[in-house]
């Protein structure tokens, strides 16, 4: 089970599927450090869970004074196991979950206004795939554009996060870093251990 750091909700445990494999939520030390960084961030804004999962973070937000939170979760079981988080917390009034492709358009027409804080965190094949990571990028971009003037969208990725080696190539080329670049300030990059957190803000 996991457990809700800070705030209103402070120590409530929340629902995680018995198979660990189908969802990947950030790791309570990497959560407070995210969150603590999100202080004076919450009251009055629209948080956004992309690949939402448990909905770790949305929930955290919520708890911590977030107005609204949009969760989107494609996987039909876990969608349902979200539900019963936000259900159990009573925060139906407060969040919006849709049971669908974060990539997609329906993620946008989800959001009732510009989000204050947006967080992807898509699964490491997808995002280490350069054909699905062009899609997840994409999307993230469009996210980016639609934040509010002071908002962050954040990426979690893979640490170290390198682009795959051709394997038909002898010597195999050296490891490089996969390019973050957005119409975007940023990233400003956290690691923590295997994973890293990338945040960018709107282009003023």
């Amino acid at each position: 089970m996991l457990r809700i750091i800070a705030g209103e909700f402070r120590h409530r445990q929340i629902e995680s599927p018995p198979d660990a494999t189908k969802t990947r939520p950030l790791p309570d030390r990497v959560r407070a450090a995210l969150f603590n960084m999100l202080t004076g961030h919450f009251q009055g804004h629209l948080f956004v869970d992309a690949f939402a999962g448990t909905g770790s973070f949305g929930l955290e937000a919520l708890s911590r004074g977030a107005d609204h939170c949009v969760f989107i979760e494609r996987d039909r079981q876990i969608a349902q196991l979200l539900r019963r988080n936000i259900e159990s917390l009573t925060l139906s009034d407060r969040a919006t979950l849709l049971q669908g492709d974060a990539l997609g358009p329906a993620a946008f027409a989800a959001c009732s206004g510009s989000p204050h804080v947006v967080f992807f965190d898509p699964p490491y094949p997808l995002v280490n795939d350069p054909r699905s990571r062009s899609l997840i990028f994409d999307q993230f971009q469009r996210f980016i554009d639609e934040l509010d003037p002071t908002g962050f969208a954040i990426i979690r990725t893979p640490h170290p996060f390198l682009e795959p080696r051709d394997g038909s190539l002898t010597p195999p080329p050296r490891p490089t870093t996969v390019d973050l670049s957005f119409d975007a300030q940023g990233p400003e990059s956290h690691a923590y251990g295997s994973t890293v957190l990338h945040w960018f803000m709107r282009t003023a």
